[in-house]
C-alpha cells in the first residue's frame, strides 16, 4: 500500500488521494460503529431512536452517556459499547494519521540518503 523506502516520495496529488481514502475508511468505521450503538441502545436499552443516536454519539465521542439505563442487559451493552468505542476511536485516529506519518518518515529517509 505504501511505497518502499527506495522509491521516490509520492506526488502531492497521489498523497491527497491517499489521505482521502484514509478519511473515507475512517468515516466508514465511525459510521458502522455509530450504527451498532444506535441499534443496541434502541433494542437492548429500549430507548427511542433519537435517544439511541444521542447516547451512541456521546459514547463514541468519549463524552459519556446521557440517559439512565434501567435494565441489566442494557448496562452490559453500554459497558461493552463504551470499550468498543474506545478501541474504534484509537484505530480511526491511527488510520487518519498513518499516511501523514509515513510521508514524514519517508521524506526523512530520502534526505538521509543524500
Amino acid at each position: 500500500m505504501y511505497e518502499h523506502r527506495k522509491q521516490p516520495l509520492l506526488s502531492s496529488k497521489k498523497f491527497i488521494n491517499r489521505m482521502l481514502m484514509s478519511l473515507l475508511l475512517a468515516f466508514f468505521i465511525i459510521s458502522c460503529s455509530l450504527f451498532i450503538g444506535v441499534v443496541g441502545y434502541h433494542f437492548i436499552c429500549h430507548f427511542d431512536w433519537m435517544d439511541s443516536l444521542l447516547n451512541a454519539s456521546m459514547i463514541l465521542s468519549g463524552m459519556g452517556p446521557v440517559n439512565q439505563i434501567n435494565n441489566a442487559y442494557g448496562k452490559l451493552f453500554a459497558s461493552l459499547y463504551a470499550l468498543f468505542s474506545g478501541v474504534m476511536f484509537i484505530a480511526t485516529v491511527g488510520i487518519i494519521i498513518t499516511p501523514i506519518v509515513h510521508r514524514i518518515f519517508h521524506g526523512i529517509l530520502l534526505d538521509d540518503k543524500n
